[in-house]
């Protein structure tokens, strides 16, 4: 039969393009393997999400994800109280954290729109550092300069993780605001 559809399995297709990454190729590939080669991990999986999704909410300090009302940064007490990195999303903090180069904790600000003004206030408080973690652009500047006058009258130091060009990459590769960066960010040898 030409043309022939499977509706279950388009919408499973469909369902996992719409995932951030997963182009229709891979989509189709993913949900083959789950409905004809491994059901068991396919409804493992859906188990897996129906929890994730039923439990995990943002942290009520820091907008990290949780299953407590405070996430275990936040929870924990020996975190460096005095260092708070602003991120844009809990994606970030898993990454930073992943590095096991920073000890202080975190606050997500995913847009301005977004962005409680009192919320920061609390989150700032006995806070020596703001440090922003954020990938290099025209919004996310935008976004630091309007955090950094909200938060003018308390006596911060404001920074933000280097960028530049990464290790091993051609400087034909480096796409212009990071070599922008990196010449802006130069450092004497």
């Amino acid at each position: 039969m030409r043309g022939h559809k499977i509706e279950s399995f388009e919408n499973l297709t469909a369902a996992l393009e719409a995932l951030p990454t997963i182009g229709k190729k891979s989509a189709r590939r993913l949900a083959y393997h789950m409905a004809m080669e491994d059901g068991f991990g396919a409804m493992k999986l859906a188990h897996a999400i129906e929890q994730a999704v039923a439990t995990i909410r943002p942290c009520k300090r820091c907008r990290n994800m949780s299953e407590d009302e405070l996430c275990a940064i936040c929870s924990d007490p020996n975190r460096d109280r005095t260092k708070l990195c602003i991120v844009q999303n809990a994606a970030d903090i898993l990454v930073i954290e992943e590095s096991g180069q920073y000890d202080g904790i975190y606050y997500v600000v995913s847009t301005l729109e977004d962005m409680d003004e009192t919320h920061l206030l609390e989150a700032v408080e006995g806070v020596e550092e703001v440090i922003f973690a954020f990938p290099p652009g025209i919004a996310t500047d935008t976004m630091i300069l309007y955090i950094e006058e909200k938060l003018k009258t308390k006596p911060l130091l404001f920074t933000r993780i280097a960028q530049g060009v990464p290790t091993g990459v051609q400087l034909e590769n480096v796409d212009m605001v990071s070599l922008s960066r990196a010449l802006e960010s130069r450092v004497k040898i």
